[in-house]
């Protein structure tokens, strides 16, 4: 029998989007076919320090969308980027711990990064696990660092001529040249105001008076020292999931219908009828093709790899607009991407083992590059 392959499922993090990523966690251990993977759960907390949760994925008021959260193991551990050596390791112990404490098991495989947001979609677990030598799901530093930042991510997309909403982005030095009568001037009203590098809706607010541009810049502040500001898009709100590497597919579109006109981090996570989603949504054949081509050009414009969801607005005259791509997508319950695929024709099951094949895949093409000079 073919051994197992050993997938540290690393989840939880210092992000603002801590919760949502304990919730897509439970989704990806679930769906692992434990007849050929074998998982080392990783939880990071709060401030940052790695714990083993052994046997099981320990969350408190799992149930509870709103309060769920990490219960620490006890045997705190790091990664260490040993070449060859490469493992787990306990904390302040010199050699991989292995033994009925930690659970029997050899060196990692693959890192499966469950992680939203920064400390782990932004590139920076991506640049570890480049360190360790180790396969790693989804995009890499790269990818994964622009498509977090929506500065940077939506100036590629214009550049390659795929159509984005008007925006500006700056930091709070900058931010008497963007009052709101300034921005109000290019973009009419109202405007939204949004955190550069985050998800899932945290720190976005609608702004339609300059008091509540005011507001929303300095809660926005709170989470990120660079600042978006962009027009208004009037339209459906439409989903693409992209899955692959060179030759990247594209899943069926779903709608998005906020149940109040915004796509909030409630609507998302937490209040299940917080928006009616539509998968299929009810488009024309064309439609869904142009959107299915953007999404993938999308894709490789950011120089994603593994997995993407992108985001649109579908105009009423039927243009496209790219609102943003997500690099590690939710996997919660009530979460558009493993719906879409599920839609398309490709279970929860199918769609974590397809992940890790193409981390596998990636890892493969990139060990075989010269590091030496000739």
């Amino acid at each position: 029998m073919p051994e197992k392959i050993r997938v540290a499922v690393v989840f939880g993090g210092r992000s603002a989007e801590h919760e949502v990523s304990l919730q897509s966690a439970r989704y990806v251990v679930e769906s692992l076919d434990r007849t050929k993977y074998d998982p080392v759960l990783i939880g990071i907390d709060r401030t940052g320090r790695w714990f083993l949760n052994d046997g099981s994925l320990m969350l408190l008021d799992e149930d509870d969308t709103r309060s769920i959260r990490m219960k620490n193991g006890s045997t705190e551990v790091a990664l260490t980027a040993n070449g060859a050596r490469r493992a787990i390791v306990q904390v302040g112990r010199s050699e991989p711990h292995v033994g009925q404490a930690l659970g029997e098991f050899g060196p990692i495989d693959v890192i499966f990064p469950v992680l939203h947001g920064p400390y782990g979609e932004d590139g920076t677990i991506q640049g570890l696990a480049k360190l360790a030598d180790l396969p790693c799901v989804g995009a890499g530093v790269l990818g994964s660092a622009v498509g977090m930042d929506k500065d940077v991510m939506k100036r590629l997309l214009r550049d390659a001529g795929i159509p984005i909403a008007r925006f500006v982005a700056f930091t709070e030095r900058d931010r008497d040249r963007f009052t709101f009568e300034s921005v109000v001037e290019s973009f009419g009203t109202p405007v939204y105001v949004k955190p550069a590098n985050l998800g899932s809706s945290v720190g976005v607010a609608r702004a339609g008076t300059a008091a509540e541009y005011d507001s929303a810049f300095r809660e926005a502040l709170e989470y990120d020292t660079k600042i978006i500001v962009e027009e208004c898009v009037s339209g459906r709100e439409i989903e693409v999931a992209v899955l692959g590497n060179d030759d990247p597919r594209a899943s069926v579109p779903g709608e998005i219908v906020p149940k109040d006109g915004f796509y909030s981090y409630d609507a998302k996570y937490i209040d299940a009828e917080g928006a009616a989603l539509k998968i299929p949504a009810e488009l024309p054949a064309d439609t869904v093709a142009r959107l299915q081509d953007t999404a993938i050009h999308t894709f490789r414009v950011v120089e994603c790899s593994g997995m993407a969801r992108v985001d649109f607005f579908l105009r009423s005259d039927g243009g496209i607009v790219v609102n943003e791509i997500n690099t590690i997508p939710g996997f919660t319950r009530i979460s558009m991407y493993p719906k879409l695929w599920e839609a398309s024709g490709v279970s929860g099951g199918e769609l974590v083992a397809t992940l890790i094949e193409l981390a596998r895949e990636k890892y493969a093409r990139e060990s075989a590059l010269k590091t030496e000079p000739r």
